[in-house]
């Protein structure tokens, strides 16, 4: 338990001091996102995070305090690959397609097949390259991945806890304070962003962390409280598939159409946005944590998926693209002229 907590305050100043080391270089080497406005966002913060955690993690494991174990180092050594896959995309620049794949490659290699089976285990790889993708699209305002992060992984971390997996649990808890000591330069106006290698890494690890929890559970329960845990990256994913599919936009084209870009247009300041959306994840978090210990019935979960369906319904009336732009031809024509063309066009 001391430890714990030591581990926890550790990667908290680390990945803080890191992020700030890191900032420089990034602008420098420019990789940087270019936001609205200006100012370029270094993409360095996943770098931070992720180091954080693996040194925090292989220093316990190392004078054996809190031993990893097969599994835990096995998903530590999956998400910094993926990481790295991440920090690729970053600097050079990769398809979505294939950071999928090699997502979906790393969460193969943690799944529990002996718990879940063949099919569950397929449905299980599925869910976590999903899932980290989902928590990569929340980076998408300032403080919002690194927040819902961090609570998903106190509620993660708490599952854990329950099934006595303490290795687990204890990652967990640095992931969660690693994402903490990031916030402390995100906060808007952010100064480095977590980028697709920190995103990528944190939606990973809480996914496949989340599946390892629920071995040996029943197949229905747990895919609710799967879905109650994720829940926030969950609605900011279909919000942003369905709203493309009705106006017509590609899938993968980016665009002012998440969560947070809607609520911002609804009025809330950036700062409103990430305590909102952090509360809704922290609601949702909670009551998969209920479910998972038994506190509260399945109907916790239903709970949580009609509010989810309330939300994109509701926000799906908010218009993101706005309106068309003019075509040159009509913006470079003077008022005479468009009144002109408007009495030969009438007769």
């Amino acid at each position: 338990m001391l430890y714990g907590i030591l581990a926890a305050i550790a990667a908290l100043f680390l990945s803080a001091a890191l992020a700030a080391l890191l900032r420089g270089p990034a602008l420098r080497l420019g990789i940087t996102l270019r936001r609205r406005g200006p100012r370029p966002v270094p993409l360095l913060g996943g770098v931070a995070v992720t180091l954080a955690t693996c040194a925090v993690a292989a220093a316990g494991h190392a004078v054996g305090v809190t031993p990893l174990g097969g599994r835990t180092g096995a998903l530590l050594a999956a998400g910094a690959a993926v990481a790295a896959l991440g920090l690729v995309a970053d600097v050079w620049g990769l398809k979505s397609r294939f950071l999928l794949a090699g997502t979906a490659v790393a969460a193969a290699c943690v799944v529990p097949y002996e718990e879940t089976g063949a099919v569950g285990g397929a449905l299980a790889v599925g869910f976590v390259a999903c899932a980290a993708f989902a928590f990569r699209s929340l980076d998408h305002a300032d403080a919002l991945a690194g927040t819902v992060g961090a609570v998903t992984a106190f509620g993660v971390g708490a599952c854990a806890a329950a099934e006595a997996l303490d290795g687990l649990a204890v990652l967990l808890s640095v992931v969660a304070a690693a994402l903490t000591g990031f916030l402390t330069h995100n906060w808007h106006p952010g100064r480095i962003a977590l980028g697709a290698s920190g995103s990528l890494f944190t939606g990973f690890v809480l996914a496949a962390a989340a599946v390892l929890t629920r071995g040996g559970h029943g197949p229905l329960s747990t895919a609710g409280v799967l879905f109650s845990l994720t829940a926030l990256a969950a609605v900011d994913a279909v919000l942003v598939a369905v709203s493309r599919r009705l106006a017509g936009r590609p899938l993968l084209r980016s665009g002012p159409d998440h969560l947070a870009h809607r609520l911002r247009r609804l009025g809330l300041t950036p700062q409103g946005v990430t305590v909102l959306l952090g509360t809704a994840a922290f609601g949702a978090v909670a009551a998969g944590v209920l479910v998972h210990t038994g506190r509260a019935g399945a109907s916790a979960v239903l709970w949580v998926a009609g509010s989810a369906l309330v939300v994109v319904c509701l926000l799906l009336r908010v218009r993101p693209y706005g309106q068309k732009r003019p075509t040159c031809t009509t913006a470079s024509m003077t008022s005479s002229q468009v009144s002109a063309s408007l009495r030969v066009r009438n007769g």
